[in-house]
Formats: C-alpha cells, sequence, structure tokens
C-alpha cells in the first residue's frame, strides 16, 4: 500500500516579505517559475526515499533519483 503525498500549497508573496521565511521545499522568485506552474524542490517530493510513485490521469510513473543526482521518470 502506498501512502498518499500531499503537497501544502506554496506561501503567498506577501507571506514571504512579512516573515522573510520561505517555505521548505519551494523557491521564490520568477527565475524558479517554470512555465505553466509552480516549482516544487525534488526533496519535497522523494522525502529522504530513492524514488516515488506518481498518479497522473490513472496512470502510474515512477520518478527515480539517481547516483549522479540526475532525475529518471518512467511509466
Amino acid at each position: 500500500m502506498h501512502a498518499e503525498l500531499t503537497i501544502p500549497s506554496a506561501p503567498t508573496a506577501s507571506h514571504l516579505r512579512n516573515t522573510g521565511n520561505a517555505a521548505v521545499g519551494y523557491f521564490n522568485g520568477p527565475a524558479d517559475m517554470h512555465a505553466g506552474g509552480m516549482a516544487v524542490d525534488s526533496k519535497t517530493l522523494l522525502r529522504g526515499h530513492k524514488a516515488v510513485t506518481i498518479v497522473h490521469n490513472g496512470a502510474s510513473y515512477r520518478l527515480q533519483a539517481t547516483k549522479l543526482g540526475k532525475l529518471i521518470l518512467t511509466k
């Protein structure tokens, strides 16, 4: 049985300005954003594991970190 991973919402810009802190696992600023969405640190997804299963539209995908620090996504 796999545990579900829930990624919390990214902090708002006003929250970051008011506290001076960023939430762990999220990037700050437009340079860290990708077209079409926010950026999430791989450590947030993997949570200390070597691999994680991602379910997308009913299909399972495996996201794996390699020894060289690369990521591999397979169906």
